[in-house]
């Protein structure tokens, strides 16, 4: 690797610098980056882990997200969860003491809505899922139909129905097009493991032969829907999460400014594990407060 000439800063001669990639930055020793970025006008987030944890409230969390609104910039809360309407999430982080309206809920099923909007408007599918779903296909336009439908669409639901997975096992083999909400193979119950989306997939795809499209995350198209629905811009927006695998690289891919915090699945040193890094890691959103304004 060839090093860059050592520069001069007032005056001074400074140690040589190696150039590192944009979408890693420079990684410090107090886990920051150094690189040349916007200032962080929007601010998108994920929700499980970071906001709140078990269905309480992750300490700061409350007021990050008063600071956020009083502050007037733009933010979204993203999950990969299609089960409820941003409506019924909103209810749900009220009773965790969170203040987050429903227009700045960004669920995968309206990611998936998006998405099928912008390749086939005015189209049909047959819904595997919840509200969340059928209430994001049906705001688009869209027909919920059996009967040879453009797309099979796949979300999460607390009860996968034997018949309704053969029936889109057999649309699949009849033609229509097989795409999912997210990848997430397991979701948490209070009696534990309950398979996901992702499982559920898995199972059509080895009865058909046909791998769906993933649009949740680590999708970064979920990353760059949000942006659009908030009118961000990926140089100045940030992108908090608390998993390597999902959050942070699906941000990083969309050229945001990523924060890994430690408050949901990753401890800090997996980090070193994976083959990217994020822009900061921080032990939770409380750190994120002043860097609001």
């Amino acid at each position: 690797m060839r090093r860059r000439p050592a520069v001069t800063l007032h005056g001074e001669r400074s140690a040589p610098v190696i150039l590192v990639s944009y979408c890693l930055g420079y990684w410090d020793e107090r886990g920051g980056t150094v690189n040349d970025r916007k200032p962080i006008e929007c601010w998108l987030s994920d929700m499980d882990g970071v906001l709140v944890h078990e269905g309480h409230p992750v300490p700061g969390a409350d007021e990050f997200i008063r600071r956020l609104r009083e502050s007037g910039k733009r933010f979204m809360v993203l999950t990969n969860n299609s089960i409820y309407t941003p409506r019924d999430l909103a209810v749900r982080l009220r009773a965790a003491g969170l203040e987050v309206p429903p227009e700045a809920i960004w669920t995968s099923a309206l990611a998936t809505a998006k998405f099928l909007d912008d390749q086939r408007p005015g189209g049909s599918a047959y819904a595997v899922g919840e509200a969340g779903l059928t209430t994001a296909l049906h705001e688009i336009g869209y027909v919920l139909t059996d009967i040879d439908p453009d797309y099979v669409v796949l979300g999460e639901t607390r009860t996968y129905s034997f018949t309704q997975i053969t029936r889109a096992i057999r649309l699949i083999e009849g033609g229509a097009r097989f795409i999912a909400t997210n990848p997430d193979p397991v979701g948490p119950s209070n009696e534990g493991s309950l398979p996901a989306c992702g499982a559920v997939a898995a199972l059509i795809t080895k009865a058909t032969g046909v791998e769906p499209y993933f649009v949740g995350k680590p999708n970064p198209m979920m990353m760059r829907s949000a942006l659009r629905a908030i009118d961000g811009h990926s140089e100045s927006t940030a992108m908090i999460g608390d998993r390597m695998d999902t959050d942070i690289v699906s941000g990083m891919e969309a050229g945001l400014h990523t924060i890994l915090v430690l408050t949901g699945v990753m401890a800090k040193e997996q980090v070193d594990r994976y083959p990217f890094r994020p822009s900061q890691v921080v032990d939770s959103v409380a750190d994120l407060i002043d860097m609001i304004d």
